[in-house]
């Protein structure tokens, strides 16, 4: 979060900012800021505050983004399209050095300047760029079968957008991205505070409960 936010003020042409600026910046208080960051080093300056630049390489450089992250996804739908054409990865260490998918009627397509290959291609692709993550964007039902060459070839960390849950050797990071989830996490949220606002028909069986 704190890496984000510096990077969108270093867009930006901000230099320097204080803990509170950079706290509101990543969406937290500024004591709970300058606890975090004091973990990394003392970094600001007093009556100046941090500099920009210099603060985000030192966040990087512990989280491990200040390389090259060579990437691949594999499954070029909708989803594939989006992520392919994502300017964040570029910007913040993460190289796509290869889109894949089982459809031989989208190999040679270009997306975002890359040409999409064949899924079998992706032992050869890891072994010559030396791929770590992977990205699965399939539908559901691939993507274990994906996960499983993906771990086979030696990639050792993915991120999972299918609607499925992974069965992954120990030593293996999977992290999930479930749009549907986070609706619904929302939804009941928006539920709970029409109930809390008074509406019983916001809740499911609470008008009839209350006739």
């Amino acid at each position: 979060m704190y890496l984000r936010a510096l990077t969108a003020l270093a867009e930006s042409g901000i230099r320097t900012c204080s803990s509170e600026d950079l706290a509101v910046a990543a969406g937290v208080n500024s004591a709970k800021l300058r606890k975090d960051l004091s973990y990394l080093g003392s970094y600001g300056t007093r009556g100046v505050g941090y500099d920009v630049d210099y603060l985000r390489y030192q966040i990087a450089r512990e989280i491990g983004v200040t390389q090259d992250w060579p990437v691949v996804i594999v499954g070029i739908g909708n989803l594939g399209h989006a992520l392919a054409n994502y300017s964040g990865f570029r910007s913040r260490g993460f190289r796509v050095v290869a889109l894949l998918d089982a459809d031989p009627h989208v190999h040679d397509e270009l997306v975002a300047g890359v040409a999409v290959r064949p899924f079998d291609d992706l032992e050869a692709i890891v072994a010559e760029h030396g791929v770590a993550i992977g990205v699965i964007a399939t539908p559901a039902v691939a993507a274990q079968n994906v996960a499983d060459r993906m771990v086979a070839t030696g990639i050792t960390s993915i991120l999972n957008f299918a609607p499925a849950v992974l069965a992954v050797p120990d030593g293996v990071d999977v992290r999930k991205v479930d749009l549907s989830i986070e609706l619904q996490i929302l939804a009941y949220h928006e539920q709970r505070k029409a109930h809390d606002a008074g509406d019983p028909a916001a809740v499911p069986g609470v008008e009839e409960a209350a006739l």
